[in-house]
């Protein structure tokens, strides 16, 4: 089996991309695209921390009920959230209902208001510099990088919570902060021509 695979509109993709319709208009559309803008990038922080010990697949599809229940990922909102809104989130059965995620979504909320330049600024401050080339295969795809780990501990430092190296790496490759689709992906070279128009 190849890290590669064609799928049936011709195109080449990461394997994980062409294994569900859902996974394959996420590959296609947003993993690996470079995202700025804070509440954009704190909704990806918090679906990264809820898919910690889960499928993505979970997550992505109760995508759209997290944004209900969040109040679209908007940091002020989330940050006023008390413990109603706790209450309300453990008996939101369209999303992930575990108490000690849901409270660091709004924790993380907080620490996000605090931050001087923001969120987006502190994030891609730790985004490595652009790989030579593309990996050949996911065996040549980390978990984790000292630029994960470095964010990791920033963030902790900054009262973040559920964002380890692991997580801060997925969200590094999810936001385009590392491009780690394959070489010979289609979805990689469009992220490559966004990069150099960014």
């Amino acid at each position: 089996m190849t890290d590669l695979v064609t799928g049936p509109d011709g195109l080449p993709r990461c394997a994980w991309g062409a294994s569900t319709p859902d996974y394959a208009i996420y590959h296609d559309t947003e993993w690996g695209r470079p995202l700025r803008g804070d509440d954009a990038l704190y909704e990806r922080l918090t679906l990264e921390a809820f898919q910690s010990g889960l499928s993505w697949l979970t997550i992505l599809r109760k995508r759209q009920a997290f944004r209900l229940a969040f109040a679209d990922f908007r940091i002020e909102r989330v940050a006023a959230f008390g413990d109603a809104d706790v209450t309300r989130l453990l008996a939101d059965a369209g999303i992930v209902r575990n108490r000690a995620k849901i409270e660091a979504a709004i924790a993380n909320a907080r620490a996000a208001l605090t931050l001087p330049d923001g969120l987006s600024a502190l994030l891609w401050s730790y985004a490595p510099p652009p790989r030579p080339a593309r990996p050949g295969s996911f065996a040549e795809v980390p978990a984790s990088t000292p630029e994960s780990v470095a964010l990791a501990k920033a963030l902790k430092k900054q009262g973040f919570r559920f964002v380890g190296p692991t997580t801060a790496y997925a969200l590094m490759q999810a936001t385009g902060m590392v491009d780690d689709h394959l070489a010979g992906c289609h979805a990689g070279t469009a992220v490559a021509r966004d990069q150099m128009g960014s």
